[in-house]
């Protein structure tokens, strides 16, 4: 039978308990191990990604902004008087010249009211004429009263001046001569009242004459504006150019100051550009600017910045200083650069796909092992393809400029 041994069976317990402690020991420090390990970087294709290098020179600052060519000359032709559309003779594409009839309207009440206003202004010149020969008569019936006064006032002077030679011979009486005195004296203040009367009858005739003038001209005017009113039926385009738009129909009905057409000058054009406002702020003036037409670029100038936002964006009109390309027209999409300033010497990189200027961004800087690492950089002024770099970046380092969102939760990536 087997015989029981202690010491052995106690040894044996005290190496389980040496090998338990040291496979723990060994379990605790590769566990430690573990976690001090950084976790693997994940792998992203260099195909996907766009790498810039930082460089040290000159920058121009740009803003770019979308747009299209307008007319600089255009004119909307406004219907002047009620009417309703009779013929239409002309289409938008049409080159017109000033005289050129777009349109015919017709409006009868307003050709009753000119002929009514060319028989009003005959019947006022008629009146006039009238009292032209009215006065005259008038005139002349005064100034034949004025003869009569005046020949019997000399002939009364005359009288009173023979009675005093013969009263100085004593040939007539003294009653005589005072009568005769009396008459003359009694003649020369009806002789000159007689002639006041007829200096006043003068002024008298003019100012009736003024007053039935001034309603001569009033009729006068307001057959004029009537003519011309039916005139205006015929809707000219009032400057040579193309006819853009016609936006009525035959037998509508206008009002005055409906739009009728609208006329523009195609060889003077100007770019309008939609501006983003974070990047209108520092556009002026007389600024530089290049407007792409999809056929040539041409350069031009800022002429007017709206003062106002419309849909978050700035409306910036660009003059055209040099001929346009063939195919340029009105209303083409075009493309426009507008240079802000240059900066002679400055650190600048490729404009991230996030990140504005004047603010602090992480992006990925890549090594030469590939790995790339998150680096906090400072941006500073910006145009349009890139941005000035203030802290963060050095000269030669390579960085990730595409749109890294979706390893916001990685420090360092590897780039493959």
């Amino acid at each position: 039978m087997d015989i029981s041994r202690p010491s052995n069976l106690r040894q044996k317990r005290i190496r389980r308990a040496i090998y338990g402690t040291l496979a723990a020991l060994l379990l605790l420090l590769i566990t430690l191990g573990l976690s001090r390990l950084r976790p693997a970087a994940p792998g992203v294709e260099r195909a996907t990604l766009w790498i810039d290098t930082v460089k040290r020179g000159p920058m121009v600052r740009q803003v770019r902004g979308l747009g299209t060519l307008v007319p600089e000359d255009i004119r909307w032709i406004p219907a002047t008087t009620q009417g309703r559309v009779e013929r239409i003779l002309l289409r938008p594409g049409t080159t017109v010249q000033a005289d050129s009839v777009i349109l015919e309207l017709t409006n009868p009440q307003l050709e009753q009211e000119l002929r009514d206003a060319e028989l009003k202004l005959q019947a006022s010149e008629a009146s006039l004429a009238n009292l032209r020969v009215q006065l005259r008569n008038d005139d002349l019936q005064q100034q034949a009263s004025a003869a009569s006064i005046e020949a019997d006032f000399l002939k009364a002077k005359l009288t009173a001046e023979v009675n005093e030679e013969l009263w100085k011979e004593r040939l007539t009486s003294e009653i005589v001569l005072k009568q005769s005195k009396v008459d003359a004296q009694q003649l020369a203040v009806r002789n000159e009242i007689a002639k006041k009367q007829l200096a006043g009858i003068a002024d008298s005739m003019a100012a009736r004459l003024a007053v039935q003038q001034s309603d001569v001209d009033q009729a006068r005017s307001v057959m004029l504006l009537k003519r011309r009113q039916v005139a205006e039926l015929h809707v000219r385009a009032g400057f040579a150019g193309v006819l853009q738009v016609v936006p009525v129909e035959v037998g509508q009905q206008m009002g005055p100051g409906t739009n009728l057409a609208r006329v523009a000058n195609p060889s003077r054009l100007k770019a309008e550009l939609k501006v983003p406002e974070t990047q209108a702020k520092d556009i002026q003036i007389g600024q530089v600017a290049s407007i792409d037409t999809r056929n040539g670029i041409v350069e031009g100038t800022v002429v007017r910045i709206d003062p106002s936002v419309q849909n978050g964006t700035v409306t910036v009109d660009v003059a055209v200083d040099g001929p346009l390309p063939k195919g340029a027209r009105p209303d083409l999409s075009v493309d426009g650069t507008i240079e802000l300033e240059r900066l002679d010497d400055v650190l600048f990189v490729g404009r991230p796909a996030f990140g504005q200027e004047q603010s602090l961004v992480g992006l990925f800087r890549v090594q030469a092992s590939g790995e790339a690492s998150r680096v906090q950089v400072k941006l500073g002024r910006s145009s349009v393809n890139t941005v000035e770099v203030l802290t963060g970046l050095s000269i030669g380092d390579q960085v990730i400029l595409s749109d890294m969102s979706a390893w916001d939760d990685f420090e360092r990536i590897q780039v493959q």
